[in-house]
């Protein structure tokens, strides 16, 4: 298994910023712009993969009460990841996205997965900013 993780520190209200990441709709104008998320019947969604031009089974689900949002992998069950917002006292929020990869052939490898979490976590930050649909 293989891990990784980055935080990245947000000038808005924990709320704000889980409440923008959350959101279903957007999903697409922060996540990496190769993935497409489409909700069915939550937590039940299929992840589109352009990269591959795959199709995937998985779950998304959102927990405002602890600013938590989980997904995974459904079938194959190869993959799982979190999203947490945690608020600072200066008023701003930490933001940390987890990654697990459970089969090391659907690991992208360090530097791939570092970019991608970066820049994912620079364009939420530009969503809570009020940087529109940017992507």
């Amino acid at each position: 298994m293989t891990e990784y993780e980055r935080s990245r520190t947000m000038p808005a209200q924990p709320e704000q910023v889980f409440d923008r990441a959350a959101d279903i709709a957007r999903l697409d104008t922060w996540l990496p712009r190769d993935l497409h998320v489409h909700a069915e019947d939550l937590p039940a969604v299929t992840v589109h993969e352009d990269r591959t031009d795959q199709d995937t089974s998985a779950l998304l689900s959102a927990r405002p009460e602890q600013m938590r949002l989980e997904w995974g992998t459904r079938e194959q069950g190869s993959y799982a990841g979190w999203l947490q917002v945690a608020g600072l006292d200066s008023g701003a929020s930490e933001v940390t996205v987890h990654l697990s990869f459970f089969d090391d052939s659907h690991d992208p490898g360090q530097r791939a997965v570092a970019d991608a979490l970066d820049s994912s976590l620079r364009r939420l930050e530009e969503q809570v900013r009020g940087g529109g649909d940017r992507r």
